[in-house]
């Protein structure tokens, strides 16, 4: 439900009406897609709904959002942070629903082609190529990952910021071509595990769970496949404890995004994402291409496994950096079991380690078992320098005292090609593991030019920074 406009509310406001209408109105949901623009310290903020999507026990939506709300003009991003609400804007606990991931990328669209602005799980796949031009990152991988930004289940307590003087650019004006405007769609993976047989097998797409033999294309699974993505796409079912029943209920992706307009100062950065499954492929004409796998498995160790490292599965791939630069960010991205990921340089040096968080209790941020936040790294402008060419190391490690199905090992960096003068911004810390705070939700009623608003900013510490063990889901 919308909101009245001051016309409609005047027009209802004779006799009795007045009284009831404001307990009404402030008794409502926001279901807008925003809310209003706040600024603090000359950052801007805005606070959107994705449109709602229905789920219900052991259901899987993956859907694409196309021309989704976003700040438009020439901008500097400063932060995206994201998070799943009801219609009442409650948070919705990963033990419920289970985020698997959600990813924002921008694109050009032609202005002579009308294309829906809320598809399903299609994407961009029925639609002519030269209508659509993908606006991807920096990053290496010739397939998928192309996103500016994205996370799973460790959205609510991961830093996302990025420190003055740098933004990510987006809406120049010159890098749209003639007869396209820019857009942005966002992607959204997330499974119901109300009621489920099995929590932990539902949220790693194990097949068997979902009774799927095929992909979402009907192409039969490759032998030896057990779980991940391709079993558990938009409209699959994740079995359900008999008898179990529970109402279907509507959801958002409920996304703050901050900003300011573009200018002169701002340093920009380039958003590579690199993944631990990456190969290299040399075509016949000599071209290499790298080849994103985006997940893998982690087989369950053996009693002598157990023995010599502690069940531990370590993941690596070698990457060459096309173009180097300063790292001003660095995070990783993990599935449950994870116990952390670092990045390498060249010469052995560490560019960063991010671990992951794990939730004690069973509400929204802190869910028992699950990767709840991941730590990040703000290296002083200057200090941490990726040469051309250079050949990083990816590591990546998981628990591997139980087996594991489509994990991830996916690692997040912004690089600047220019060192800010000195003095000109307040310098990050190296590295942000204790400090993570809740994204801010801001839920506005206009009423005859008074703002009512309330805002929720609810900061969580670190009780301890072990590297490994976590509870069951």
């Amino acid at each position: 439900m919308g909101f009245l406009t001051s016309t409609e509310i005047m027009a209802h406001c004779s006799g009795g009406w007045l009284l009831s209408l404001l307990i009404l109105l402030l008794g409502l949901s926001v279901q807008t897609s925003q809310s209003r623009i706040t600024i603090e310290n000359g950052v801007k903020s805005s606070v959107f709904l994705s449109p709602k999507f229905v789920m219900e026990p052991g259901s899987v939506v993956n859907k694409y959002y196309h021309d989704i709300d976003f700040p438009r003009g020439h901008i500097a991003i400063k932060s995206f942070n994201a998070e799943v609400v009801d219609e009442a804007g409650n948070p919705i606990p990963l033990h419920e629903t289970y985020l698997h991931h959600w990813v924002v990328m921008g694109y050009h669209q032609r202005k002579s082609v009308e294309i829906p602005k809320y598809n399903d799980s299609l994407g961009f796949k029925s639609f002519n190529q030269s209508d659509i031009i993908l606006v991807k990152n920096t990053g290496v991988c010739d397939q998928g990952l192309g996103q500016y930004f994205g996370l799973g289940s460790e959205t609510r307590r991961t830093d996302t910021h990025v420190p003055d003087p740098y933004g990510i650019e987006a809406g120049n004006p010159a890098e749209i071509p003639d007869g396209y405007e820019e857009k942005w769609l966002m992607n959204v993976h997330a499974i119901d595990t109300r009621g489920v047989e099995d929590r932990l097998g539902c949220t790693e797409c194990r097949c068997d769970l979902y009774n799927v033999t095929e992909d979402e294309n009907g192409r039969p699974l490759k032998p030896g496949y057990i779980g991940g993505l391709r079993c558990c796409y938009d409209q699959t079912q994740c079995r359900v404890r008999e008898g179990f029943e529970s109402p279907k209920r509507g959801l958002y992706m409920r996304y703050t995004v901050k900003w300011v307009d573009w200018n002169n100062f701002i340093v920009p950065v380039k958003i590579y994402i690199f993944d631990v499954t990456e190969i290299w492929k040399k075509l016949d004409d000599g071209v290499i291409i790298h080849q994103c796998q985006v997940e893998y498995e982690v087989d369950a160790c053996t009693a002598t496994d157990e023995a010599n490292d502690g069940c531990i599965d370590t993941k690596r791939v070698s990457l060459s950096m096309p173009t180097g630069g300063n790292v001003i960010y660095s995070v990783a991205h993990q599935h449950t079991g994870g116990i952390g990921s670092t990045l390498y340089g060249e010469d052995g040096r560490v560019i960063c380690h991010s671990i992951p968080t794990y939730g004690e209790g069973k509400e929204a941020g802190n869910e028992a078992g699950y990767i709840v936040g991941m730590s990040t790294c703000y290296p002083q402008p200057g200090s941490v320098k990726i040469s051309d060419g250079e050949t990083l190391v990816l590591e990546s490690n998981y628990s591997s005292a139980k087996r594991h199905t489509g994990v991830m090992g996916l690692f997040y960096i912004l690089v600047a090609d220019t060192v800010p003068q000195p003095k000109s911004f307040l310098p990050a810390p190296v590295e942000e593991h204790e400090k993570m705070t809740l994204p801010r939700s801001v839920w506005g009623i206009a009423f005859f030019g008074m703002a009512i608003a309330v805002a929720a900013v609810v900061a969580f510490r670190r009780k301890s920074e072990r590297e490994e063990g976590y509870q069951s889901i």
